[in-house]
This record gives C-alpha cells, sequence and structure tokens, in this order.
C-alpha cells in the first residue's frame, strides 16, 4: 500500500554548504545535524526512503527558518537556493520525492510573495510557513499576500511550529529551562497560531485556504471541549471585550473553524493521539507524516511506528488510504494513484 510522507525534512546540497557558510547559522544547524546523515546526504535518503515499500516523500526544510538565518539582504536569495534545491531532486528522483513545500524569507514580505508565487508557478506543491516570523504573528497584515497567493494556487501552507529558549516559561527569568520552551512549547505556540488566524478573519477572508498543522493540530483536538466551551463562555462575560468583538465578526462558531484545518499524523509514535485528532478532524482532513528524520533512530523510526499506527486504526480502507496518501494526492495536486 502506498504511503506518501507530507511533512518531513532535508537540506539539499547547496543551500546545505551556504547555510555552513553563514557564521551567525552553521553553529545551530551542525548541532541541529550532528549524527542525522539523512538530512544532508542524499544518497544515505534514497537507501532510507528505498527500505520502505512504495513510500515517497514531500520534502520541507529543516528549522531554523529561512528569516532567522539571514538577514532581509540575503534572504531571499537563501530561499531560492533552498527552493530550487529541493525542485531539482523531485525532478531527478520522482520515485523518491512525490513533492516539495517552498520556504519562503517571511522577513522580507514582498520579496516573501514574489517568491511565493515563483515557486508555485514553477510546481511547487505548497508553502512552508513557521507559527511566528522573528516574534511577528502570522496574522499580521504583512503576511496576508501569502495567504491569497496559496489560496488561489490551491496548494497547501504547511504550518511548522517555531521558538526560541530564550522565551522564558516565567516572567521573573530570562530563559525557558528544561526544553520545556520546544518539548511543551511548540505544540503550544502551533495552537497560539491557529486561534490568532481565527479570530483574525484570515480564515473568513480567505475560505478556501488549505492549512496542514503539524504534529496533528497541536493542542486543539485534545482541548477541543474547553476551547469550544471557554471561548463561548469568556465571550458572553466579556461583552464588549476584544474576544467578544471578533467573535461577533466572523462567520461562524469559532470552534467550527479549528475543524477547517488538516492536520498531520507526525505524533512521535503515539497511537492515542493520533485517534485523538483522528476523531477531531476526521480522515479527510488527516495526513500521513513522520517529521523524518529527528525520531532516534536518524531516519526510519517514526516512519515505521506511524505506518504501524495507521494500519492498526478501526476505519475502513477507504479511510486508510486517504490517510495513507489520497490525501496527500489532492493537496499537494499530484497525480492520482
Amino acid at each position: 500500500m502506498r504511503y506518501i510522507d507530507a511533512f518531513n525534512h532535508f537540506f539539499p546540497e547547496k543551500f546545505f554548504a551556504k547555510v555552513l557558510e553563514t557564521p551567525s547559522a552553521a553553529k545551530d544547524v551542525v548541532r541541529i545535524t550532528a549524527g542525522i546523515p539523512v538530512v544532508h546526504d542524499l544518497q544515505a535518503r534514497l537507501r532510507l526512503i528505498d527500505s520502505f515499500k512504495n513510500y515517497s516523500q514531500i520534502l520541507s526544510l529543516p528549522l531554523p527558518p529561512v528569516e532567522t538565518l539571514v538577514g532581509p539582504d540575503r534572504s531571499p536569495e537563501l530561499a531560492r537556493v533552498g527552493n530550487d534545491g529541493m525542485a531539482e531532486l523531485v525532478i531527478k528522483f520522482p520515485d523518491h520525492f512525490a513533492g516539495y513545500v517552498a520556504s519562503l524569507p517571511m522577513n522580507v514580505p514582498e520579496a516573501a510573495a514574489h517568491e511565493a508565487e515563483r515557486v508555485l508557478d514553477a510546481g511547487a506543491n505548497g508553502l512552508q510557513v513557521y507559527t511566528n516570523v522573528n516574534g511577528a504573528p502570522l496574522d499580521d497584515p504583512r503576511f496576508l499576500p501569502i495567504f491569497e497567493i496559496a489560496t488561489k494556487s490551491n496548494r497547501p501552507i504547511m504550518l511548522h511550529p517555531v521558538g526560541l529558549p530564550n522565551a522564558p516559561d516565567y516572567p521573573t527569568e530570562s530563559r525557558s529551562k528544561y526544553e520545556i520552551w520546544h518539548v511543551l512549547g511548540w505544540p503550544y505556540q502551533t495552537s497560539v497560531a491557529m486561534a490568532r488566524m481565527v479570530f483574525s478573519g484570515i480564515m473568513d477572508r480567505f475560505p478556501d485556504l488549505k492549512i496542514v498543522v503539524h504534529h496533528l493540530g497541536a493542542m486543539i483536538p485534545y482541548f477541543a471541549e474547553r476551547a469550544g466551551s471557554f471561548w463561548e463562555y469568556r465571550c458572553a462575560r466579556t461583552a464588549d471585550g476584544e474576544l467578544s468583538s471578533a467573535a461577533k465578526r466572523l462567520k461562524k462558531h469559532p470552534t467550527d473553524y479549528f475543524k477547517n484545518f488538516y492536520a498531520d499524523t507526525a505524533l512521535c509514535g503515539a497511537r492515542a493521539a493520533t485517534i485523538c485528532g483522528l476523531e477531531y478532524y476526521g480522515p479527510d482532513h488527516l495526513l500521513f507524516a513522520s517529521d523524518c528524520p529527528f525520531d532516534p533512530e536518524n531516519g526510519p523510526g517514526w516512519i515505521r511506528e506511524g505506518m504501524a499506527i495507521v494500519d492498526s486504526l478501526d476505519i475502513s480502507s477507504e479511510d486508510r488510504e486517504k490517510i495513507r496518501y489520497r490525501n496527500a494526492e489532492r493537496l499537494f495536486g499530484l497525480r492520482p494513484t
């Protein structure tokens, strides 16, 4: 049975070389890639994919975001190098790489919009956007053209979390401790970005916009009842407040928008959480993904475990096919099997 991995990460050769030449970025990238050859070694990546039967990937760049690697004077060029490298891999190895999602120089919004149009016109299968842009929220008006371009192209935005340890968990401290900013902070950051897109009206402004949320919708499926109840409760208690005003402008109940997002199954091999997400989003809005190669085995672990979980779900064969590959074919504009 075919599997299309919707969210995984790889450094194309020329992009990787340019990043390593950048003193401000090289240290973080070396730390991220240490001991993980399949994140930048093409032959190692091809061997990994070949070790699974009838399996291919939709590529995206790993962290850090382009806009954090270099300043606005260099980020447009760096994004172009990365995207062209991805496109080249898809052309050369179509059986391994079913497509790619492009990265954007979001610290230069005009250039980001231009790059989005360029790559989508050239055949990119979507756009990767992070949950904030150097600390700025995605509902900042500067970024609206990206959502408009994605909507017009009928290609998804892949929403990836990002955060830094210099954002403390307590106001009396200067940084987050114990990797809390990553382990627990990323799901929170993702959920915040989703809520901001809902309450700011982005989902109403672009009703055909398709957003795939990494890590199966983060906190939203698990806290669905809390979110629905408390947002409604808070609206009633603060009739003239910011939340109430925003809710009145929306065309639907706030929680209805959250189910319009798509989500991937990259959950580090968590079966119970996968079932929770499936029950919340339904099989039409779920895509298989592994987050390869950042598992403890440096590549194959979460692919194998994720496949086993999807295969074990108590759903119809038709719904299983949707999650495995058909939803990806539809969203990314791939040739149907």
